[in-house]
């Protein structure tokens, strides 16, 4: 294990971050691809938008539940594992939901898909204390959620280009054969760990149920929840289903625009990257304060964006895209915690809880949008109107997880008062800091 701050950052580790990161990205682009084929999947499987919203609902509910036993699997058994059999997974799934044309069959296919898609960012994760360095390791934290977001790149305008050119199937199809070769890069190329930090006997593992109880008793993973449930579930609702059709339909904007709107969310995102990780690296235990300024910004942007009621202009998306894609990176400040704070034995179960939050709160904001759509048209086409009327529920969501990170703060200096810990873990060196 890589347990010197300032140990070099070896070609051996980066190749292995890099193959692990490449299979996060394409389980971004199949996550985010029901986003840009929200419309056309209403015409293949003539339903309406609140049976199209069950999509994205089934898919995050599979791979939010499936956050903390994958968590537990790859704490007992390994990320390449893990890595290598989610991605097979996820390949198949998407070749079912690009073969089928029914409607409770393309369910199961997400379903398979969600499941994939739970072991790919938990696995890096993993990786990173093993192989980076830990002063390093905030910024490969935030490279890899920023490259990730290349998968939305991916779906917006290749797979779209696809999509709309050549149709339904050979863009799922060819999704499901990229998950393939990329499964088995991984299974060639990544290890857990460096052969020399490998023990020659490997220490016991501890009860699953002894480490659900630590993950879930700990407040420092409560709060990590509650930081990727602020940052993050705006943007997974926008890119993941609801933001080509508001865009689209609410806003008016043709085909490219929606298109480079996306594209610019996924740059800035990525452009992003250096400044979150000093953010994270600096901020240390007060990275919650940044992520209520932060998630607190990009909610204000939204109630600004929605509050007209006309339509606001192509330039107003470019702006809200901008400002999602890079404010929405503080989601990952919980996870810097995490891997700081919580035994290293378990990492992967307490960023497993972490990473739930995001995906919870956007799984119920997607569904609540969809019914609200429903209800607000009547029946007749999306207008701005409705729009503005739906996105109330993601808003309102969102409150109630920046009260999360509140009374999180709370309860993690009360539980640090009575557990005696008088020591900041610092993320920079991995050093004590004391209060």
């Amino acid at each position: 294990m890589n347990s010197d701050a300032h140990s070099p950052l070896s070609r051996r580790a980066v190749i292995v971050w890099a193959c692990a990161a490449l299979f996060y990205i394409v389980a971004v682009t199949g996550r985010t691809s029901f986003g840009v084929a929200g419309i056309t999947a209403i015409d293949r499987f003539e339903v309406d938008a609140a049976r199209i919203a069950v999509f994205t609902a089934v898919q995050l509910a599979v791979y939010s539940t499936a956050q903390m036993p994958v968590g537990l699997l790859i704490d007992r058994f390994g990320p390449r594992r893990v890595l290598v059999t989610g991605a097979f997974i996820m390949a198949i799934g998407q070749l079912i939901l690009g073969l089928t044309t029914s409607y409770g069959v393309a369910i199961g296919a997400r379903i398979l898909i969600g499941a994939g898609d739970a072991s790919a960012f938990l696995s890096v994760m993993r990786l990173i204390p093993n192989w980076i360095p830990p002063r390093k390791t905030p910024i490969f934290t935030q490279l890899t959620a920023g490259l990730g977001q290349l998968g939305q790149f991916l779906s917006a305008v290749p797979f779209l280009a696809v999509l709309s050119t050549q149709g339904w199937t050979p863009a799922f199809v060819g999704l499901g054969a990229v998950g393939v070769l990329v499964a088995l890069a991984a299974g060639l190329a990544v290890a857990d760990a460096p052969a020399s930090a490998q023990p020659k006997k490997p220490a016991p593992h501890p009860p699953f149920s002894a480490t659900l109880r630590t993950v879930l008793s700990h407040p420092v993973c409560w709060q990590a929840f509650f930081i990727h449930y602020s940052g993050m579930m705006l943007q997974v609702v926008f890119t993941l289903l609801w933001g080509v059709p508001l865009m689209s339909l609410g806003m008016g904007l043709s085909n490219g625009q929606v298109g480079l709107a996306l594209s610019l969310n996924t740059a800035a995102n990525i452009m992003a990257v250096p400044l979150m990780g000093i953010i994270s690296q600096r901020m240390g235990y007060s990275r919650d304060i940044a992520v209520l300024v932060l998630a607190g910004t990009l909610g204000a942007s939204w109630m600004i964006f929605l509050a007209p009621e006309q339509p606001r202009g192509f330039a107003a998306a470019i702006i809200l895209n901008v400002l999602m894609g890079s404010l929405c990176l503080s989601s990952n400040f919980g996870f810097d915690s995490v891997r700081s704070r919580v035994p290293r034995e378990i990492v992967a179960t307490g960023t497993g809880l972490g990473n739930m939050g995001g995906f919870i709160s956007a799984m119920v904001a997607a569904q609540m949008v969809g019914v609200l759509l429903d209800a607000s048209s009547n029946g007749a086409q999306y207008q701005w109107q409705d729009f503005r009327v739906a996105w109330v529920a993601p808003l309102a969501i969102w409150g109630v997880g920046m009260a999360g990170i509140v009374l999180t703060r709370v309860w993690t200096k009360r539980w640090e008062k009575r557990s005696g810990n008088t020591t900041r873990v610092r993320v920079v060196d991995q050093s004590p800091e004391t209060k």
